[in-house]
């Protein structure tokens, strides 16, 4: 039966007919094909002769591209194995008319991807679906299969722990999210970008996307907590400075934060108190592998942050320290003290100076009174919620409270 499918597929393209028939008679042969059993070795052979044969330049392209999409849906239904063989003999044996069958090569581009995705092959799924020509080819693709192309790719490649080549397609991505009104497809995009970031240490900018995420609605809830504690972990890891003092008070105050664990971690930091290296190991826990890696001096993020937290208190309580009191404060030697106080405010990220000759930090004394002015600030804020939420609950009795205040 091979041999007689073989010869008569040599035979067909010269032979006489109108298209309908000869696509027919190539759609006979492909179901008799498909007949033989996957674990046959014949099986393979057989559809790589029916490929070679359709895509030959004798053959209409017509009746090529309808061919090669039965293809496409016909080794879904094969052994990842063969699928996986069979797709990447078809994309090579076309690759010198690729733009001829864009659309067929995207199918089987999308359905080897997700067999690789299955077997958590991350790198080698985001490979192929970087081959589909979204840009440079000749089909029109509509903006929302790009997106989701790219966020696709981004995310394997985030799988792979290749935040690099994840953030060149989100940046592609990040030029077509504002243009789909698929608003899941505008999460999916958060939720990437977020990832990028945390990858990318940017741990500010990170906790902000998660934060924003967890108040979306069309998230379910636990995801949206999800969100939240990324949110929290990463203003933990943030260097510290105003920016993260900001997002700390953020978080502080949302009450879903008390429902999640080393919520007493975020509560130090948010009053500025020194943390000991004891408490943190219930929290190294919630770290993902990304965020276990160590910085140029040999410490891990996590002691990087706690160090340039405890030194930031350590400034709110004392007017000045020795290089070896502040080593001893912060489980650190005197010089490594030294050395991350004096980055600290070169950057501007704490107030003070250093005296080398007597091996002292000397820390600038906060203003109290705009200090004060914020918490008063904070309080009205707070006052004005109130008033808000207790007009919506009862109107007439906040109407009748205001007229009776006015009289008075």
């Amino acid at each position: 039966m091979s041999q007689e499918i073989l010869a008569e597929l040599n035979s067909l393209p010269d032979r006489p007919g109108t298209p309908k028939d000869l696509t027919d008679r190539y759609r006979e042969l492909l179901n008799l094909i498909m007949k033989t059993n996957p674990q046959d070795a014949n099986l393979v052979e057989l559809l790589k002769a029916f490929v070679a044969t359709i895509i030959n330049e004798k053959v209409s392209l017509v009746i090529s591209r309808q061919l090669l999409a039965d293809i496409a849906n016909h080794i879904l239904k094969l052994p990842n194995d063969v699928t996986k063989v069979l797709s990447h003999f078809i994309l090579e044996r076309i690759q010198q008319r690729v733009i001829s069958f864009e659309e067929q090569v995207s199918t089987i581009r999308q359905h080897l991807a997700n067999i690789y995705e299955e077997e958590f092959q991350w790198r080698e799924a985001a490979s192929v679906l970087v081959g589909i020509p979204l840009e440079t080819g000749q089909k029109h693709y509509s903006v929302d299969y790009k997106l989701e192309t790219y966020l696709k790719i981004a995310r394997l490649y985030l799988e792979d722990e290749d935040p690099v080549q994840a953030e060149a397609y989100i940046n592609r991505a990040s030029v077509l999210h504002s243009q789909t009104q698929n608003e899941q497809l505008q999460i999916h995009y958060k939720v990437c970008y977020a990832r990028v970031l945390d990858y990318r240490r940017k741990f500010i900018e990170a906790a902000q996307r998660y934060n924003e995420l967890s108040y979306k609605s069309i998230v379910a809830e636990s995801e949206r907590l999800e969100c939240l504690k990324k949110a929290m972990v990463c203003a933990i890891l943030a260097s510290a400075g105003q920016q993260r003092s900001r997002m700390l008070a953020t978080l502080f105050k949302d009450e879903r934060c008390q429902q999640l664990p080393c919520f007493n971690i975020l509560e130090k930091m948010y009053f500025e108190r020194i943390i000991k290296r004891s408490e943190m190991d219930q929290f190294n826990d919630m770290l993902a592998s990304h965020q276990k890696a160590t910085t140029a001096d040999g410490s891990s993020i996590l002691d990087r942050a706690i160090i340039e937290h405890n030194l930031l208190s350590a400034s709110k309580l004392y007017n000045n320290i020795t290089f070896d009191e502040l080593g001893a404060i912060l489980e650190i030697e005197p010089r490594k003290a030294e050395r991350i106080a004096s980055q600290m405010i070169s950057e501007g990220r704490m107030n003070g100076s250093i005296d080398q000759i007597a091996s002292i930090v000397l820390f600038e004394t906060r203003e109290v009174l705009p200090t004060f002015d914020e918490q008063i600030q904070d309080i009205c804020f707070q006052v004005n919620n109130l008033i808000e939420k207790i007009s919506q609950v009862a109107p007439e009795w906040m109407e009748s409270t205001l007229d009776n205040q006015m009289i008075q």
